[in-house]
C-alpha cells in the first residue's frame, strides 16, 4: 500500500506543478473564507480516483470533497485522509512551500503517511513501526529529529509561518534560551523539516483540519518526535462530528522539557 500511496502523491504533485508553472488555475473562496484553487480540486479528484481504483473498499476523505455524515464516518474501521494541496495560500503566493498529503488511518490512528513537496522534488513517508524516510533526486535516506547536546539549554530552531505573525507564537514560549526562527510554508512541510532535523518545533495557532496533521503525525512519530495539542495530549481522528484540529505542537527531540518551553492552554477549534 505504501508504494502505491507514494506513486499517487507524486502523480498528483506533477499535475499540480504543471498548473503552477503555467499559472493555469483559478482562485476562489470556500464557505469558511479560506482560499481554494482549481489545482486543489483537480488534485483531489485525481487522488480520490486513484485510491478508489487501487483500494475500492476503503473510504476516502478529502479536504476538498463533500464530507460524509458523522453517523456514517464513525463506522469506518479505516480510511484515507488527504489534503491535495497543503498550503494553498503558499501556492497562490507562489512561494513553492506547498505539499500533497495522503494518510491511511486505521482505528482512528494514522498508520501511514506520505507527503510530497513538488517544488523541492522531495517525498517524505513513513509507516508505523518502520521508520521515516525522505526521497529526492539524489538519494533515499532514513530521517530523524535533531538531537540536542544539551536539551535544557541549547538554542531551539522554530519553524515559523511565512503568512502569520510571529509574536503570538513566541508569546506562548517561556524560555530564556535562544530561539532561531525558520520561516517556511505549509503545516506539513514544517513537520517534515522537524522530522529530518532542520527544525526543533512548531506551534500552529488557528483552525486546521485533521487532513493537515494525519500524514505528518506518522512521519514525525517515526522520526522520534510527536504531535500534540497545547496540553500535550494526542491529536485524535474521526472521533467527533467536527474535523477541525485544536491548536497543536510539533515537537522534535523528546529529551527537551517541552512542557517548560511552551505555555499550556486549553485546546481550541475542536
Amino acid at each position: 500500500m505504501l508504494e502505491t500511496l507514494k506513486s499517487i502523491a507524486k502523480e498528483a504533485g506533477d499535475v499540480i506543478m504543471t498548473m503552477y508553472e503555467r499559472r493555469d488555475y483559478k482562485t476562489s473562496e470556500k464557505r469558511d473564507d479560506s482560499p481554494v484553487t482549481t489545482a486543489d480540486i483537480v488534485a483531489s479528484e485525481l487522488i480520490e480516483d486513484r485510491l478508489r481504483q487501487h483500494f475500492p473498499h476503503i473510504p476516502v476523505l478529502s479536504e476538498e470533497s463533500d464530507h460524509e455524515n458523522y453517523n456514517e464516518r464513525r463506522k469506518w474501521q479505516s480510511y484515507f485522509l488527504i489534503d491535495p494541496i497543503d498550503g494553498t495560500q503558499e501556492f497562490i503566493a507562489r512561494s513553492g512551500d506547498f505539499a500533497v498529503n495522503i494518510a491511511y488511518v486505521s482505528n482512528n490512528e494514522p498508520e501511514m503517511g506520505v507527503i510530497f513537496w513538488p517544488v523541492g522534488e522531495a517525498l517524505y513517508y513513513a509507516e508505523k513501526g518502520q521508520g521515516a524516510f525522505k526521497e529526492d533526486a539524489v538519494e533515499r535516506q532514513k530521517i530523524s529529529v535533531r538531537k540536542l547536546q544539551n536539551p535544557e539549554s541549547d538554542p531551539l530552531i522554530i519553524a515559523i509561518s511565512r503568512r502569520q505573525a510571529r509574536e503570538p507564537v513566541l508569546s506562548r514560549m517561556q524560555t530564556q534560551r535562544d530561539l532561531q526562527p525558520l520561516p517556511t510554508g505549509s503545516c506539513s512541510l514544517k513537520s517534515c523539516f522537524i522530522a529530518e532535523g532542520k527544525a526543533d518545533c512548531f506551534l500552529r495557532l488557528g483552525p486546521t483540519g485533521e487532513w493537515d496533521t494525519a500524514a505528518s503525525q506518522v512521519i514525525v512519530g517515526e522520526a522520534g518526535g510527536r504531535i500534540v495539542n497545547e496540553n500535550f495530549e494526542p491529536i485524535t481522528y474521526n472521533r467527533t462530528v467536527s474535523l477541525l484540529n485544536p491548536n497543536f505542537l510539533v515537537l522534535g527531540d523528546q529529551s527537551v522539557p517541552w512542557e517548560e518551553v511552551f505555555i499550556a492552554r486549553r485546546p481550541r477549534f475542536r
